[in-house]
């Protein structure tokens, strides 16, 4: 019976982020349509507790011999420590080195582009993953053509490039306390990437609503609260929330009057994606990714450009029809998202390279 192993590390980072997000839902998802006869069992290093990793109709998490460190580095330089299975997906860049049976999915070209925003350390580790990923990978899976055509330029190599777009889950909403009555939502790691230093200082020249802020603490030392002062926006008008639950999220999400993604940089955009789909207006950055995955469906921005991004929040916020439209819109547009159709388009990969494999070894 085939086995398929996903690489499930990414549930078990202090950070898990929204490629964590993908690795849980891609991973169920794939387990729920997996071909008769196929299995999936999740794989991460070594840690104490693996109930993080555990995801509902894939077996496991099994654990490898080597803690998170030392396996990031085993693998890094080369060492073949084989997770197992008869082919394995990599929902991030943490990967063993192929041996014909391995795909890997990269989010975005960040470190090739964007290497400021990230700490040389992770910005020189994934520039090396990412390119040996190109370069012996079964196949690469990327989330948008902005990610395949800097690849292209990038880290070009013999490893198909597949865009596969992600999907929008919905949580059922859970009670959240304390919202303000209108309010500008950013949703996703705090550090220097998203381009928050710019959204406040946009939210400081608007009149009306608060700013609430959704995510874990990432790299890069981004005190909101010290923006805030810096740019005069009240510190009664901002809400960090820090870390908050699916269910705490539908709710956060469906209460905002807009969704600002003002990032710098991004593969995908999945906050965009989840707004639409729950009837949220939303304004973005002109990042390459964002403008493909929005669609024409929300408001774009100038990124590093407060002023720009005051005047389209002020088209949201001040103009109910235009409200209106970009939430009929979006809605159509988050439509053709789904984590079932990924993982279809995910699996023709993997049986076909398994297909391939097994008439090879015949």
């Amino acid at each position: 019976m085939p086995e398929l192993v996903v690489l499930t590390e990414q549930l078990l980072s202090p950070v898990p982020g929204g490629t964590g997000r993908y690795t849980r839902e891609l991973a169920a998802a794939l387990a729920a349509a997996a071909p008769v006869g196929w299995t999936v069992r999740g794989v991460t290093a070594r840690h104490a507790d693996l109930s993080p990793a555990a995801i509902p109709g894939v077996l496991g998490p099994r654990a490898l011999a080597l803690p998170r460190r030392a396996l990031t580095l085993a693998w890094e330089y080369g060492m073949p420590l084989w997770p197992g299975g008869d082919m394995v997906h990599a929902p991030t860049p943490l990967a063993p080195p192929a041996r014909g049976g391995l795909v890997v999915t990269v989010h975005d070209t960040v470190p090739f582009t964007h290497p400021e925003t990230l700490t040389p350390r992770g910005a020189a580790w994934h520039r090396k993953v990412i390119r040996r990923a190109t370069a012996t990978a079964a196949a690469v899976i990327v989330p948008t053509q902005a990610v395949a055509d800097d690849l292209a330029r990038h880290a070009p190599g013999p490893a198909p490039v597949h865009v596969i777009g992600h999907g929008v889950t919905a949580a059922e909403p859970t009670p959240v306390d304390g919202l303000p009555p209108e309010y500008v939502l950013a949703i996703g790691t705090v550090e220097p990437r998203k381009g928050l230093d710019t959204l406040v200082a946009a939210m400081a020249g608007l009149s009306r609503a608060a700013l609430v802020v959704v995510g874990p603490r990432g790299w890069g030392e981004v005190d909101l609260d010290a923006l805030a002062d810096r740019h005069g926006l009240p510190r009664a008008r901002l809400h960090v929330l820090g870390r908050v639950t699916d269910g705490e999220l539908a709710t956060v999400l469906r209460q905002a009057a807009v969704l600002a993604a003002p990032s710098r940089a991004e593969g995908f955009g999945l906050p965009v994606l989840e707004a639409m789909a729950a009837g949220v207006p939303v304004v973005h950055s002109d990042a390459p990714a964002l403008v493909e995955v929005a669609g024409g469906a929300g408001i774009t921005a100038r990124r590093d450009d407060p002023a720009d991004l005051a005047r389209a929040l002020r088209e949201v916020l001040e103009r109910p029809d235009t409200a209106a439209d970009l939430v009929a819109r979006g809605r159509a547009r988050a439509a053709g998202f789904t984590w079932a159709g990924a993982a279809e388009a995910v699996w023709r990969l993997h049986v076909s390279h398994w297909a391939n494999k097994s008439g090879e070894g015949s």
